[in-house]
């Protein structure tokens, strides 16, 4: 018995800090410690003297403290060997949060003195108390007024990329909900979202995370946030002044209006990075189970300084319980998980048995949600895309690559473009998974913007102060004879026309289509395309005091994406076609496709080997016949003419980029474009 505190046995589950009828119930994994000690502070942040905890069952410590309340701050401290070679970084002067805590005291950040150890390999004796942040005692449950679920027909599905910072800083709205979550929110931040015709927000992280070692060095932030400490508390930088009850605002909000809330979460990696930089949470507890090691060595598979060791039980207790109360909880309708392979490993080897993928598509919550896979990480294998099992989408790299080369106007990409249009099926087999696995984007946040995409030959990430090194190297763009910003309105019109084929192409291919948040305001970073570290204008979206060319391009941008969106909520063939072919859809009626060349002739076998091809168009009729559609997609400036397909009388032009026109059943194609008719 402690002077202060009595204690009782209390339970080894729910793991965390539970309150009770007596106290709060503490239970903390920790295997191989000799000894976990619970630090608690008072109203001033001054250490009490340690409580041991009292009981220990299958690496699980343990103990209920009687008396204590809601909103008390605590930490915790472990004991044991402290033997690198290892991987045991026992070391009681530091200390650690609670993975289970729902509410940090403040944001963590990087110091010198959290490390387990220094420079000589020696054990760190610095005490790290006031330098990391406290866990607190909280319970958090649902609304009971929550709004439900909205929920959305698959076919009909776009992804909104969102930054909640980004999205919001430069809103009208006031100053003191600029850059939360509270200001996503807002009247004209639901707005503007609702104009898009979307419909689902798919958030940036929202775990609490900490700006990299290195960056701090270089006085630069973590703006992305994929750098997570905590895998329950939110990211408090991004609220006003509560960041669970704000998110969980956020989320009821975006619900109210109507569309589905995923998060982007980071399971495979934590911000404690290499062995000599942070102990605060996960290292020092249990450094040898949490993380994948190898002859003394961490596996990198992430890039970021240590991986997750998915394939541990503890790992994927943790990870699941964290994705249902982010769900039960906090609100979101699914996940994006961030460089996913990582979580199909086994020991090493990525296998779509894994237990932790099996673990969420057994589970009878987490299996009803939106899951959105990044089929890949820096390992062996690596690149994983179309393998992982079905109940999960996959982000389709393969989809932007050759929907950039083509609007580029490489030579020999009408195969494959045609491939990448129909839903990616030499990666999506037919009879095996929909179209709509295959999660097609053109941008997204590691990369250019669509503006810089089309005004930029090279990368410029000077200002991320690794002298123009770091991010892709091979964009695939075509800046249209100018690097950058330019005054010349051929340029300006030429790259907008570019931006609206992407967008087009995007948003009329089989499959689920995600939207960079910002290309539909003609968002630039000024040609860097690696700003995770740049949190001021190069990535917030403005909003206002804007020149004559991006108004021009935001409404037209806008436009197209609300115009298509509508059509295909309307039209579930433009999304998903069942086709005869495919087994998933024996027991439908079939749908029907034609491709056609630029005379509106079925496309031969010369057609589709001919290299110099620019063209392609296509005929989709529904089951019903009730609804058939004429979609062209040209990549040449050089002008031509297309008769309108046989038995194609009464079009009705549904969309169509600035360079055609209609005279006498035939299509003038000035230069490059994307049109749409339907009858």
């Amino acid at each position: 018995m402690n002077q202060a505190h009595q204690t009782s046995n209390g339970a080894c589950f729910p793991l965390g800090a539970t309150v009770t009828d007596d106290g709060v119930n503490f239970a903390v994994v920790a295997e191989d410690a000799s000894q976990l000690y619970l630090c608690l502070f008072d109203q001033d942040g001054k250490e009490q003297e340690p409580l041991p905890f009292i009981n220990k069952h299958k690496g699980i410590w343990y103990m209920e403290v009687l008396g204590l309340k809601e909103g008390q701050y605590y930490g915790l401290r472990a004991k044991g060997e402290f033997n690198p070679e290892q991987q045991q970084l026992y070391n009681e002067h530091k200390l650690l949060i609670d993975p289970y805590a729902r509410d940090l005291s403040h944001k963590l950040v990087w110091h010198e003195d959290q490390s387990a150890i220094n420079q000589e390999g020696q054990l760190n004796s610095v005490n790290s108390a006031y330098c990391v942040p406290k866990s607190i005692v909280r319970t958090v449950t649902a609304k009971h007024n929550r709004p439900a679920r909205v929920k959305v027909t698959p076919s009909s599905r776009a992804l909104y990329e969102l930054h909640v910072k980004g999205f919001s800083k430069s809103l009208p709205i006031d100053d003191e909900i600029k850059g939360t979550y509270l200001g996503v929110i807002s009247a004209a931040g639901i707005e503007h979202l609702k104009s898009l015709n979307i419909t689902t927000i798919q958030l940036m992280p929202c775990f609490s995370f900490m700006t990299e070692r290195h960056l701090e060095l270089l006085e630069l932030n973590n703006y992305w946030g994929y750098n997570p400490i905590s895998f329950f508390a939110p990211e408090p930088s991004y609220a006003k002044q509560d960041a669970v009850l704000e998110f969980q605002q956020m989320v009821d909000g975006l619900r109210t209006a109507g569309f589905e809330v995923i998060l982007d979460v980071v399971y495979n990696h934590t911000a404690e990075s290499e062995l000599d930089h942070s102990s605060v949470c996960f290292r020092g507890l249990d450094n040898a189970r949490y993380y994948r090691h190898q002859a003394g060595q961490y596996l990198n598979y992430t890039g970021c300084g240590n991986c997750i060791d998915t394939y541990h039980p503890n790992s994927i207790r943790l990870i699941c319980d964290s994705m249902r109360y982010w769900v039960e909880v906090m609100g979101v309708d699914g996940f994006r998980f961030d460089l996913g392979v990582d979580l199909g490993r086994t020991d090493h080897d990525f296998t779509p048995k894994a237990p932790l993928l099996q673990a969420i598509l057994q589970d009878p919550i987490l299996s009803e949600t939106c899951l959105v896979m990044e089929p890949w990480d820096i390992g062996p294998n690596g690149y994983q895309v179309g393998q992982f099992p079905r109940g999960f989408l996959e982000c389709n790299d393969q989809y932007r690559d050759t929907v950039r080369r083509f609007w580029r106007g490489d030579k020999g990409m009408v195969p494959e473009f045609a491939t990448r249009l129909l839903g990616s099926r030499d990666l999506f087999h037919k009879g095996q998974k929909s179209a709509l696995t295959s999660v097609n984007y053109i941008t997204y946040h590691d990369g250019y913007t669509m503006k810089d995409l089309v005004s930029y030959h090279q990368r410029h990430n000077l200002a991320n102060m690794e002298d123009n090194r770091d991010g892709h190297s091979d964009n695939l763009s075509q800046n249209f004879g100018t690097e950058g910003d330019t005054d010349d309105i051929n340029i300006q019109q030429q790259r907008l026309n570019q931006q609206l084929c992407f967008m087009a192409t995007l948003l009329l291919s089989q499959g689920t289509p995600h939207i960079l948040g910002g290309d539909e305001l003609s968002h630039t970073q000024q040609g860097n395309n690696n700003a995770y570290c740049q949190d001021n204008d190069m990535t917030w979206q403005i909003w206002q005091d804007i020149d004559e060319e991006t108004r021009l391009a935001r409404d037209a941008m806008q436009h197209t994406i609300s115009t298509l969106m509508t059509l295909r909520k309307t039209y579930p063939i433009l999304a998903e076609i069942r086709l005869e072919d495919d087994p998933l859809y024996q027991h439908t009626s079939s749908d029907h496709i034609h491709w056609l060349n630029q005379h509106s002739e079925p496309m031969s076998a010369e057609n589709w080997a001919d290299k110099e091809r620019h063209f392609i168009a296509l005929t989709l009729t529904s089951a019903d016949l009730s609804s058939y559609f004429w979609i062209v997609f040209y990549s040449s400036d050089t002008p031509i003419r297309v008769p309108f397909p046989a038995e194609s009388d009464a079009l009705e032009v549904v969309y169509q980029t600035p360079g055609f026109s209609i005279k006498d059943n035939t299509l003038h194609c000035a230069y490059r474009g994307v049109f749409v008719a339907k009858r």
